[in-house]
């Protein structure tokens, strides 16, 4: 297998438009120029020193004049990872064991978030788990203010997490006023407000959703992007909070545990600093988000005319596609879908040379290395499908 700019290849041979970009990891397409450039040369100089490093320093000073809510910052090797300390140290800065998590958001594979991710939302999303995995865990409604505002208000959180996109549950944006409403009842209730942004963020610009909405969070998990494709995560956020995570400020129970073998790893390090240095020098954005409403607007106009009841969802260079009737805010919405059509239309774009995942809940996102013959290709496919065979 082998890719290039918004091409894959498998080991046949066979070339699909990739809209999948590595989990949408790669902003700037497969194997762009300037980041393997500087991959190469940092390999020269070492590729894992274990000790902190000026490229390292660099990174954490580009993200905190990038994204809006970031003052302090610590990498770690994953986004699960990332929201993993984030969660032990918004228990300790408030002295609160329970969180909140939003279903149908995913935030890894850590237990104690791995909960209501998809259908059955109340059982179990994994083998391996503790009966009792769950038992610090408040599930609150995606789009649903008032009855998360109930819950929160019921419960003493330590922090609640959402993504302010669904991701993996098909790119279903929070609606604007109920991501504001989230931040005054969190700061109402004492709980931090933590977005995982690991999509979302340098994908909906440089600051991430939370420029886009402007509702700034206490503390934002990063990755994907931020690695330039290559594995990274990070926690960023107030420096009140932040400066628990320092080992020579605090120590026992008001010191929350950061650490790692592979952290700060000199090669992805050195590919996110690349990717979002090259984000900064072209201010790709406007084109990205006219690509991204092109191919929303393009496959809805499609299924209008072919009679099938379909809901685009996403941001920017994002879109989810929802075989369903009714609008689609959550992901209960989401798994109202028609499986079957779901998967028949991704065999059909894999049959014309396009690739997205999963087959199952078809989303995808678009890279810089498109271009508008790569977005009438996908809507012209679309346009052919019929709900029948």
């Amino acid at each position: 297998m082998k890719a290039k700019g918004s091409r894959l290849f498998d080991a046949d041979g066979n070339e699909f438009v990739d809209y999948w970009c590595t989990h949408f990891a790669l902003i700037l397409g497969h194997t762009h120029s300037k980041v393997v450039r500087a991959i190469e040369q940092q390999l020269e100089k070492g590729y894992h020193f274990g000790v902190p490093y000026e490229q390292e320093i660099k990174l954490a000073e580009l993200i905190t004049k990038t994204v809006p809510s970031a003052c302090m910052v610590s990498l770690t090797n994953s986004g699960t990872e990332a929201n993993m300390y984030a969660v032990r140290l918004a228990r300790t800065y408030t002295k609160r064991e329970k969180i909140g998590k939003f279903e149908g958001c995913w935030h890894g594979g850590y237990d104690s978030l791995h909960v209501a991710v998809k259908q059955p939302l109340d059982k179990a999303q994994s083998g391996g788990l503790t009966s009792d995995y769950a038992r610090h865990t408040v599930v609150l409604p995606y789009n649903d203010l008032e009855a998360t505002r109930r819950r929160i208000r019921d419960e003493k959180l330590a922090c609640v997490l959402i993504e302010p996109m669904l991701g993996a549950g098909g790119m279903v944006p929070c609606e604007r006023n109920f991501l504001e409403g989230l931040r005054e009842v969190c700061d109402e209730s004492g709980t931090l407000l933590v977005f995982d942004e690991v999509v979302t963020g340098f994908r909906l610009g440089l600051g991430g959703a939370q420029q886009y909405y402007g509702v700034l969070p206490d503390l934002t998990v990063l990755g994907k992007i931020l690695g330039g494709g290559l594995p990274i995560g990070a926690i960023a956020g107030r420096e009140d909070v932040m400066e628990h995570l320092d080992s020579k400020k605090y120590e026992g129970e008001e010191l929350s545990y950061v650490g790692g073998t592979g952290i700060g790893n000199t090669l992805s390090v050195t590919a996110g600093y690349a990717t979002i240095e090259e984000l900064k020098r072209t201010n790709p954005y406007s084109n990205l988000d006219r690509l991204g409403q092109r191919v929303r607007e393009g496959l809805r106009e499609a299924f209008e005319r072919s009679g099938i009841n379909a809901q685009i969802t996403g941001l920017g260079s994002t879109f989810g596609c929802h075989f369903t009737k009714g609008p689609v805010r959550n992901i209960r919405d989401v798994e109202r879908g028609d499986a079957s059509l779901t998967q028949r239309f991704h065999g059909t774009l894999l049959q014309n040379g396009i690739f997205t995942l999963t087959p199952h809940l078809i989303h995808g996102c678009i890279s810089t290395a498109h271009n508008s013959q790569d977005i009438e290709r996908l809507i012209a496919v679309a346009g052919k499908f019929r709900s029948k065979s």
